[in-house]
């Protein structure tokens, strides 16, 4: 196993495929009687369907050339319930480059949003036997020379659920699982990272390959596979609703259980799922300076329903952002040898002290050490560089590969590109690569110092740890700190938890509540403190007045609340617990589900207060 000693350099990530959803075949979920689930897939199978996934309670197929409308009109059969497009699901992580600045020597490194987040003051029992539940691309398991696993997991406490599709949860897909696996659970142990809850329990369950690519069906099947594990945390999304997705994860929150699902990395206000469903706590990324991500999606809390004199937009804060955490240049796993750092260190004249100067991986593994060269653009070949280490300005409209490809043919052994605007120089030489020796980006700021370096050395080498950036990176941050409260904090319910988080997170961007930071940054000490002062299920469950009477009914899909006795412009809405909406106190709400069984608690209180209405269920 190769143990970064981390230094003064830059880990590259490797950069998932992806499939163009329209190369991929339109998929549809089947809800069936399970006890008559055989007659529907051999229905499905005789019309020329082609099944690829059996769950409880449904399947999912597709059928060549067909759409929905032509699939229920193929399928007519009393044992179907529902059929619906299987939305596509995609990982929301970002491929980038970026800067480790540590002390030489370093062999453990505490991530910025682990101090962001205080989970540094708080300590975490694995033995208190919280369990987060990763639905992802798997987790690198595969042991070095030595037959070493990685050695930043607890593999004694790692469970997983394996897929016929994308195979054993324990040979990765990428490495998005690992790298998210990381950030929750990596050991304290004085070797690579430090998660935010380290050696947490975990079960792996992997739903997609190295494509990058699965469906709202794996989901829900997945969200089944979690079962006895507290927290479910989703680095993934995409476009479009699904009822079997959504009913699976609220089956989930509602024994008690926390999901969370990553905002999306596009930087506009759409809505992503299943972040976007209300059991499903919706996470955002901010950078390690506080300010947010800007990619991080930030969808309205507005939701729209009805029709004509019944259309209505209320407020819901569960179908937008909630909290965020660190998700920008997030240093954490990966799986052994995937990802690449890159080495930079100068001399000057008489001086025998190297410097190590921040640098970034182009292309090309490999060490170099000799003198430098100063090479101006590169934009020609140039004998003085010959055995040398060409130091290269960017610019002059010469693409880097030119550059590098320059500085090899005039016999240079390495090359240094620097900046020339503020910052470090991130890229690669282009695909095909005609070079082979190791080239390196460095920053602006550097440039006088390594044009009056004597000597250089560079080297490419591969890591088992590296940078990745998106709300992909924010999620796993959100569901560490949770299983790391909820272990000081053990007679909570998810939804406390939930709660929690939200009332003590750090404000950030505007002051107050925003769509871009929800609450704010989570902060994991005062999230227990709160929980201790304060007790499980204060937060929702305020005492009902008598003098405010609450009434509800419910007709298909869409449940109609009625009330009198409230003061105030505004009330909150509340459902199994969760604030659904903030709303106008005009005596009446609609609520549209997607549910066809189980049951819905309701409570309307006065905004922000505990006057409060008695609780009424409605069962389905």
């Amino acid at each position: 196993m190769s143990l970064l000693k981390f230094t003064a350099s830059a880990l590259t990530v490797a950069v998932l495929s992806s499939v163009s959803a329209n190369s991929m075949a339109e998929r549809f979920i089947i809800q069936v009687d399970n006890n008559n689930k055989g007659v529907v897939k051999a229905l499905a199978k005789k019309l020329g369907g082609d099944v690829h996934l059996d769950a409880h309670g449904f399947i999912a197929a597709s059928f060549a050339g067909k759409d929905l409308t032509q699939v229920k009109g193929l399928l007519s059969n009393p044992h179907i319930k529902l059929i619906e497009v299987d939305q596509k699901r995609h990982l929301m992580s970002l491929p980038y480059n970026d800067v480790l600045s540590t002390e030489v020597g370093s062999s453990q490194i505490t991530p910025y949003a682990v101090y962001q987040s205080q989970a540094d003051q708080l300590s975490f029992d694995p033995g208190i036997g919280i369990k987060v539940c990763i639905i992802d691309s798997g987790i690198g398991r595969n042991t070095d020379d030595e037959g070493e696993y990685h050695p930043d997991f607890n593999w004694a406490n790692i469970s997983g659920t394996n897929d016929s599709g994308t195979g054993d949860w324990f040979e990765h897909g990428g490495p998005h699982g690992t790298h998210v696996a990381g950030t929750v659970a990596a050991k304290n142990n004085g070797v690579g990272v430090v998660g935010m809850a380290p050696g947490v329990y975990l079960h792996i369950v992997k739903v997609f390959n190295e494509s990058g690519w699965g469906y709202s069906s794996d989901l829900a099947k997945a969200a089944n596979d979690c079962s006895g594990a507290d927290i479910i945390s989703m680095s993934l999304g995409g476009g479009g609703t699904n009822s079997t997705e959504e009913n699976a994860f609220k089956n989930f929150t509602d024994a008690g259980g926390l999901v969370l699902a990553a905002a999306g990395n596009d930087s506009n206000n759409v809505r992503s799922y299943p972040a976007g469903y209300s059991s499903v706590m919706m996470i955002g990324a901010n950078d390690a300076d506080n300010n947010i991500a800007n990619f991080s999606q930030y969808p309205s809390c507005d939701i729209t329903t009805g029709r004509g004199k019944n259309r209505k937009t209320v407020s819901d804060e569960t179908r937008c952002v909630e909290v965020t955490a660190g998700g920008v240049n997030t240093l954490s796993t990966y799986p052994e040898g995937l990802a690449r750092t890159a080495s930079l260190t100068a001399t000057s004249g008489s001086d025998t002290q190297s410097i190590y100067y921040a640098s970034s991986v182009m292309e090309n593994s490999g060490t170099a050490n000799a003198e430098t060269y100063p090479m101006g653009t590169a934009g020609t070949t140039d004998e003085g560089a010959s055995g040398k280490i060409c130091l290269i300005d960017r610019g002059d409209n010469i693409s880097f590969q030119t550059k590098v490809l320059n500085c090899e043919s005039s016999g240079g052994l390495g090359a240094i590109i620097i900046n020339n605007v503020e910052g470090m120089l991130y890229g690669t030489l282009g695909s095909p690569n005609g070079t082979s020796i190791p080239a390196v980006g460095a920053a602006l700021a550097d440039r006088t110092a390594l044009n009056a370096s004597s000597s250089a050395a560079v080297s490419i080498t591969s890591s088992d740890y590296g940078y990745m950036s998106g709300t992909s990176m924010a999620t796993p941050a959100v569901a560490g700190v949770a299983a790391l409260v909820w272990s000081h904090n053990t007679g909570c319910t998810g939804i406390d938890i939930r709660n929690a988080l939200k009332a003590t997170a750090q404000d950030g961007g505007v002051s107050g509540k925003d769509v871009h930071f929800g609450y704010g940054i989570v902060q994991a000490k005062a999230a227990s403190e709160y929980l201790t002062a304060e007790g499980c299920g204060i937060i929702t469950d305020p005492e009902p007045i008598d003098d405010i009477t609450l009434t509800a009914s419910f007709k298909g899909k869409k449940v109609n609340l009625s009330w009198s006795g409230l003061a105030g412009t505004v009330v909150d809405i509340f459902r199994n617990g969760i604030n659904i909406s903030t709303t106008a106190n005009d005596g009446s709400y609609n609520d549209r589900i997607n549910e066809n069984v189980n049951s819905y608690t309701y409570q309307v209180c006065e905004e922000g207060t505990e006057v409060c209405s008695e609780f009424v269920t409605v069962d389905f």
